[in-house]
Order: C-alpha cells, then sequence, then structure tokens
C-alpha cells in the first residue's frame, strides 16, 4: 500500500483569481491563508491536495483584452503568469495551478452542462434584469442597491438576452436542510444565517447559466451561439482539476477523485460567499456528488477604513510590500492582523509596528541572544538540561498552552489567534530570560549546571516555535531549525524537552533586522513615485554588454541538459547549494549560488542547462563541475526544460 493510501487526506481550495487584473494585499491574503493550513496539515502528517488557479473567462476579460488590442487568450495568459509569479513569490505550495482555460477544465465544464440539460436541470429562456460585469452576475429589481451591485458597488446595467437556466428552485428545500443539519458547512456562522436569510428564505430564482452577448467563454456544444456562464464554468474548476468525469457516478470515478472529494474545505471571499453556499452545492447535489466539507468565508482586508481598490488610489500590493519587510514579514501581517470573521485593517503604519514588535523585537531578539549567550557560554553546544526551579515550570506550562491552544486555533482556522500564541509564549521565553539572568550565573562557577539548564530550556522553546510557525512563515521558521542543527522538528516532537543535547549550533543568520521609521517610509515613497511614472519613465535602463565575440567562440561552450538528482545546502554558505545532476553519459556535481531563490526541493527532478566543458572550481571547500544556466541578479530564475529532454542533449 502506498503512503499516500494509509495517510489522512486533506483537501483545500482557493477561490480561483479572476485574471483580469493584478492581484492586491486583500486578495493574496487568501492563497497565503490556505497555504498557511495546507503546510499545518502536511505538517501533523496528511497528505494535502492544495488546489489553485484563474478564472480566465467572461465579459470582463472580453473587454480588456480589446482595450488592449490582443486576444483574450493572449491576455490571460499575461495575468495568470503574473498570478503565478507572485504566489510563488509568496513562497505557496499548492498542488495545482488550474485555468479555466486548462483543456480537461473545459472538456468536463461543457460535459456537466450537456449533462445537466439531458436531466432536465437546464432549460432555455431569455433574461432581462441587472447585470453587474464585474461580479459577473445578474439581480433582480430588489436586489439591487440604488441602481448599485449589492456585492460590490458598481453600477449595474439592464441587460435582456436568451439564455439557459437552471433549475435551482427544485433544490432549494433540500439545500436548506442540508445546512440546517450541518452547522459547521458554512462558517463564520454569521455568514451562514446571512445565506439562510437573505437568499435561501425569500426563495431561489433560477440560474442564468449561459450568455449570448459575447464569445470569450466555453461553448454550449449543443447550441454554439451560447458560451457557459462564467459562475459554472469557474465553480467547476474544484471537481475538474482532481479528475472527475460527468459520464460517470461517483463510484465509477478514479481512485484519486474518489480519495480527494468531497473537499475539506473552500476558502473563499465574503463577497462571493453565495456562489459558493448555494449556487455550488446545488450543482453537486445535482450531479450526485458530497457536498465539500466547509465553506469558509473569510473577511476583506481594509486599507485604512476602506476596502481596497485601484480606482480609489488605496491598493497595497502584497510583492511591493514584501520588497519592504520580506516575505515572511507579509505572510506573518496576513494571517496576524485578520480576525476570524471581521475585517481587517492594513496600514504601512500598521505593518512597520507589528513587524518591529513581533518580528525582530520578540522573535528575532530572542533567537539572537540565545545563540549568542549558548556560544558565549557553552561554546555553541546545546547544554544538558537540569531539574526545574525557579520560574522554569511557568515556562514549561507557557509552552505547553501554546502547543495546545495553536492546535485548536489552526483547526478551528483562527489563524489570527495561532499566531498570538506562539507569540505569546515567545514573549514569555524573553521574559524568562531577564528573570533568570544567565549573564549572572555565567559568573559563579557553581552556577554551570543552573546556566545551562536555562539555556537548554530557552533553545527547546525557540525549537517549539520555529516548529508551530513553519506554516506562518516557513522560511524563517526553517532558519531557525538548522541554526538549532536538530532532527527533532516533526509534529510529533512538539514536547518540551525535546531538543538533543550535546549538538553544535549552526550560524544564526539573520530573521527580521528592525526596521528604520525614516528609511522605511522613504522606500514606499520611492515605490510610490516608481508606478506614478509614465511607462517610458519606468523603463529599465540598458545593461551594460560584453564584448562582442565570434561564433566559434560561442560554439566552443558546451552547453547540456541535464537532470537534478539530489540538491543540498553546503554548511556555513548561505548563498550555495550542492547539486548532482544527471548528465545521461555520468553524474557531475556542481555548485550554484541560488540558495536565496530556491529550496533543494524544488530543484529535483528538474531539467536544468548546464555549461559542461567548464573547467573544474572549488566553492567553500567543495568542488564544482559546471554551471547552470540563470537569468536575473536580484530576482534569480534557473532556466527549467522541459520535463521529456532526455539528459545530456547538446543545446545548439
Amino acid at each position: 500500500m502506498s503512503t499516500k493510501e494509509t495517510k489522512e487526506k486533506f483537501y483545500l481550495t482557493t477561490a480561483i483569481m479572476y485574471a483580469s487584473r493584478k492581484p492586491h494585499f486583500g486578495n493574496t491574503y487568501e492563497v497565503i491563508l490556505a497555504d498557511a493550513v495546507a503546510r499545518y496539515q502536511r505538517l501533523k502528517g496528511r497528505d494535502v491536495y492544495f488546489l489553485t488557479g484563474t478564472d480566465e473567462h467572461g465579459q470582463k476579460i472580453e473587454g480588456y483584452a480589446a482595450e488592449a488590442g490582443i486576444t483574450p487568450k493572449a491576455y490571460v495568459d499575461g495575468i495568470s503568469d503574473e498570478i503565478k509569479a507572485l504566489w510563488k513569490r509568496m513562497n505557496t505550495t499548492e498542488s495545482r495551478f488550474i485555468r479555466t482555460t486548462d483543456a480537461d477544465h473545459e472538456d468536463t465544464v461543457r460535459r456537466i452542462f450537456a449533462r445537466f440539460f439531458r436531466q432536465g436541470d437546464i432549460y432555455k429562456g431569455s433574461y432581462e434584469g441587472w447585470y453587474c460585469t464585474p461580479c459577473e452576475a445578474f439581480f433582480t429589481d430588489t436586489q439591487i442597491v440604488d441602481g448599485k451591485c449589492p456585492d460590490c458597488g458598481a453600477p449595474v446595467t439592464r441587460a435582456k438576452e436568451e439564455a439557459y437556466f437552471f433549475r435551482m428552485s427544485a433544490y432549494a428545500d433540500k439545500l436548506m436542510d442540508y445546512i440546517e443539519t450541518h452547522p459547521g458547512f458554512i462558517e463564520p456562522d454569521a455568514r451562514r444565517k446571512e445565506m439562510v436569510n437573505n437568499f435561501l428564505r425569500p426563495g431561489l430564482q433560477d440560474l442564468c447559466v449561459s450568455r449570448t452577448s459575447f464569445k470569450w467563454g466555453i461553448p454550449v456544444d449543443f447550441d454554439p451561439a451560447h458560451v457557459v456562464y462564467v459562475w459554472l464554468d469557474a465553480l467547476t474548476n474544484y471537481i475538474s482539476a482532481i479528475g472527475y468525469d460527468p459520464d460517470k457516478t461517483y463510484e465509477e470515478q478514479s481512485e484519486q477523485f474518489r480519495r480527494l472529494w468531497p473537499a475539506d474545505v473552500h476558502f473563499i471571499g465574503k463577497d462571493i460567499l453565495r456562489f459558493h453556499t448555494i449556487y455550488w452545492p446545488i450543482f453537486l447535489m445535482a450531479l450526485g456528488l458530497p457536498l465539500p466539507k466547509k465553506v469558509f468565508g473569510h473577511p476583506w482586508f481594509i486599507a485604512g477604513e476602506d476596502k481596497m481598490s485601484k480606482s480609489k488610489g488605496n491598493v497595497i500590493y502584497a510583492d511591493e510590500l514584501a520588497d519592504l519587510i520580506s516575505v515572511d514579514g507579509v505572510r506573518y501581517y496576513a494571517l496576524a492582523e485578520m480576525p476570524y470573521a471581521n475585517d481587517g485593517s492594513i496600514t504601512y503604519e500598521n505593518v512597520m509596528n507589528r513587524y518591529n514588535t513581533d518580528l525582530a523585537n520578540n522573535l528575532g531578539n530572542l533567537v539572537k541572544r540565545t545563540h549568542a549567550m549558548v556560544e558565549k557560554y557553552c561554546g555553541g553546544v546545546v547544554p544538558a538540561c537540569g531539574p526545574e526551579e525557579g520560574t522554569d515550570a511557568e515556562l514549561r506550562v507557557a509552552v505547553e498552552k501554546a502547543i495546545s491552544d495553536f492546535t485548536q486555533h489552526m483547526d478551528e482556522l483562527r489563524l489570527a489567534d495561532a499566531c498570538e500564541d506562539v507569540f505569546g509564549m515567545l514573549k514569555r521565553a524573553n521574559k524568562y530570560i531577564d528573570e533568570s539572568m544567565p549573564w549572572q550565573l555565567a559568573k559563579s562557577p557553581e552556577n554551570e549546571a543552573r546556566l545551562g539548564t536555562v539555556l537548554y530550556r530557552l533553545l527547546d522553546c525557540v525549537r517549539i516555535g520555529a516548529i508551530l510557525l513553519l506554516p506562518v512563515m516557513p522560511a524563517a521558521a526553517e532558519k531557525i531549525l538548522r541554526m538549532l542543527s536538530t532532527q527533532k522538528t516533526a509534529w510529533g516532537d512538539l514536547v518540551c524537552g525535546g531538543l538533543e543535547s550535546g549538538l553544535t549550533l549552526g550560524e544564526c543568520e539573520a530573521l527580521f533586522a528592525r526596521l528604520d521609521e525614516k528609511a522605511y517610509h522613504a522606500a514606499i515613497e520611492a515605490q510610490q513615485q516608481a508606478k506614478s511614472k509614465p511607462a517610458s519613465e519606468n523603463k529599465e535602463a540598458e545593461p551594460e554588454h560584453e564584448a562582442q565575440i565570434k561564433i566559434d567562440h560561442f560554439m566552443g561552450v558546451e552547453l547540456r541538459s541535464a537532470r537534478v538528482l539530489s540538491a543540498e545546502r553546503i554548511p556555513k554558505a548561505k548563498k550555495l547549494l550542492k547539486l548532482q545532476v544527471d548528465l545521461g553519459y555520468e553524474t557531475r556535481q556542481i555548485v550554484s549560488g541560488i540558495a536565496a531563490w530556491y529550496t533543494p526541493e524544488e530543484l529535483v527532478g528538474k531539467t536544468v542547462v548546464v555549461v559542461a566543458n567548464l573547467a573544474p572550481a572549488t566553492l567553500c571547500g567543495v568542488e564544482s563541475r559546471g554551471m547552470l544556466l540563470a537569468s536575473g541578479d536580484t530576482d534569480v530564475k534557473v532556466l527549467f526544460l522541459d520535463s521529456d529532454t532526455k539528459p545530456g542533449e547538446r543545446i545548439h
């Protein structure tokens, strides 16, 4: 039996991002939230499938593409690549990035639409009502507010066209019964009450599921003048991504689909809750499929006191914020600042204050002070731990409570509370230093054992804090665990006293340098000024060029494809990775300075291009026989080849 079959599965999704514009910080929060939960579930030993992606059809995108003078497909290709790059920058670990223009998804949607029609769930008619282009949604006279969309506030227009409709009313009672008997299906509970009182109790109208007024969508096979309504198209990604076959019963589906479905949780913004808790469950009922276990409608991030909007000029982007406070800083702020049910707030001032208080002072200072004291008083070796005395028990109780509370809050999707649990523990550890005064203990030889106990307990607390923070800010947590040189980094190692005595500590890598207020605000201003310049002024200066060479010189460089067999960090060399690569005719060791941009796990199995006839060189005491091809100075990207490229092929 495979490892995956023996593990408990956990399937989670985000709403797929609409491929119209670059996502702002509030949009990016959702994928950071989902990634933190995915990492947490993996840490607990579950087989996690994490789905995200882009929603790429609809009238709005057709209009944007026309404005840009390109095809809709070319337009969404660019936006989707930008979103993928942003997710990678945020260090997300999705299992699949689905696009609604993917061939398997489009085929599934067409066949689902045809099945609904055969079953009598869909009928042809005409629609007249109020249409919101940004939301791709129709509303009745009673739903609109002062001529505007009740969800996003944009102006609505009167629309009339031939369309197919789904008989929502046929399933309304069944859905109401399900929601009432499954109280955890929609969370937070206030969202559940909103859906029931605002939409189900007043009575469901049949839903328009096709459009004829534009062409950028999935055509209806048996009536090509129609394209599938974007919400039927988009929602289907949650099952098309894992291999759903509309022509089979649930029992006849693939092993992967039956193992993963139903989803354990859909993460979605509260503004699209109606589509996920009413339309989506009804579509699933019509397909004879189980409903997802939970739909979590998270709040919004408010910029100051208002919803983020490009038109309001209050948009903050996660990648630009990461340039100021690091990716882990962005992840931490997003998760720690968003309440469970109420909207969170983001301002540059709040970001700086939380960063300096929590990350620089509380976490960074604790790690740095503890490491320095162990180096100074114990020669950098983890000391033995003696019996409890003084405030040792209080620290232990604080640590044990943090582990318990963190677990409960993560299971309940209360990630801000989980962050508070960890940082409350770290704060207690900082207080423990002041109480124990290791520098005083070090003055008397008779206190050597007690000094060792104090420093051991601090190191162990740091270890536990790092494990708990792996889902929240993985890069910083991994740095801490590397510094500790410990193998006790698994979920089952979350016990006080688990750190191995006698280990030699590694280098204390920089975590979070305190932000200087003036420099921080100057950097923000520089970012904003750069964005306000005309596009022509933002063009990068032409780079310096090397002297021209003749073709015979270039042909003397032997470029070959190679598959990465293994990769590992080189101790005390922050920038270097040691790779073993398969050149087809031999295995070669190459040292590459890409550790700041790639983890070893990201490289193993990838096919790269190497300079195969480069003279051997020794870097940090490790021999390197070749060089990887990569681009960029500040954001390095390795050149990867298609996975079906054979190792050892000559690159011409």
